[in-house]
């Protein structure tokens, strides 16, 4: 990745040959389904969106996004828009800061892959952790603004928004674990031990709290749209992970900035906190224990080894595509000289946690 990730993801740029569709189809289809829509519409796509390519749909009055799967053979459960959308309309039905939704289209004959239609949110995103184009004393309200607003996810009454059915309730750490486990010797391209311990080790130290919540499940500042001046979130992204879940598993994925070094997603290990006006973790922890009643958090050890494994894993996964030639990022490639010190992060914390 280059030195300025909002370079590598963020504007538009021209749709490769093998990602362009019938727009005219599109056309038809949103004047159909799409309340109020009026075209003609122009269609460009965003240069983020590595999973699901992502568009930006542009009429005369008003922004579009359109979200699809990638066209090509997929594993049965990936890219799931209708999962995203399902989410989303559910979320924003309950009062929490998503793009609106308009339609879901899972009829692969009107642009070749399913895909389904929501607001274009104008505002700001951040792709660097410390946040160097805000001000210092705009930091530490911007971290706490995606601090309340994962906690407020966490309180909705799942069943209560219609998603009862959304994932299994409970054994959520024993059922990722295994999840990921696999998909890692699935991917595996070398020994690493480190993997090999925390495979071990990981099923045998799960917390018995068993707390249910939804959970985003990649939960961090460029999934996230900012207003343009103040510190408030207008909408959260990238719904692709979301399920019921461990709610300690999501708010520990979103805590992993601070244990990370700078060349590891741009992390804040080692940065100096207090010049930078950016909270410490501690103050985060107790911040999100406030707001969500929860009182203390235990076990954030144990998380931070899981959640660095499953990154890990993640990684692995997209290293192994790289080297079959199909992976949807040059930049893949690069990413699997992280996984050996990912993996003995993970087993730091696993010590930490008593392994």
């Amino acid at each position: 990745m280059s030195s300025d990730p909002a370079a590598d993801f963020t504007g538009l740029s021209e749709t490769p040959a093998h990602l362009k569709f019938d727009e005219d189809a599109l056309l038809a289809y949103m004047r159909e389904h799409v309340d109020g829509f009026a075209g003609p519409l122009g269609v460009r796509k965003f240069k983020g969106g590595q999973s699901n390519p992502t568009y930006l749909v542009t009429t005369p009055e008003k922004k579009y996004v359109l979200r699809r799967k990638p066209p090509g053979k997929l594993l049965p459960s990936a890219h799931a828009v209708d999962r995203e959308y399902r989410v989303m309309t559910a979320l924003g039905a309950s009062g929490f800061p998503v793009p609106k939704t308009y339609a879901l289209c899972e009829d692969p004959d009107v642009i070749g892959t399913a895909f389904f239609i929501m607001d274009f949110v104008e505002g700001r995103i951040f792709w660097r952790s410390d946040l160097p184009e805000v001000a210092r004393e705009a930091r530490a309200p911007l971290y706490h603004a995606l601090t309340d607003t994962l906690a407020d996810l966490h309180m909705i009454d799942y069943e209560a928004a219609g998603l009862g059915d959304y994932g299994k309730a409970g054994n959520y750490f024993e059922r990722q674990i295994g999840r990921w486990s696999k998909q890692y010797r699935g991917a595996e391209t070398e020994t690493i031990e480190d993997m090999d311990m925390l495979i071990d080790w990981l099923p045998s130290a799960i917390p018995q709290d068993d707390a249910v919540s939804i959970v985003h499940g990649d939960f961090r500042f460029d999934n996230a749209i900012v207003h343009p001046t103040r510190p408030e979130v207008l909408a959260v992204l990238d719904w692709e992970l979301s399920t019921l879940g461990h709610p300690l598993a999501d708010f520990t994925y979103f805590l992993m900035v601070w244990n990370f070094p700078r060349d590891v997603r741009g992390g804040l290990m080692g940065a100096d906190l207090d010049a930078l006006g950016i909270p410490t973790i501690e103050e985060t922890v107790e911040r999100y224990a406030a707001r969500t009643g929860r009182g203390r958090i235990d076990g954030l050890d144990f998380c931070f080894a899981y959640n660095t494994f499953r990154l890990a894993s993640i990684i692995q996964g997209v290293y192994a595509r790289a080297l079959q030639g199909n992976a949807s990022s040059p930049e893949a490639m690069k990413m699997g000289r992280q996984i050996r010190p990912l993996a003995a992060l993970a087993r730091h914390y696993a010590v930490k946690a008593g392994a």
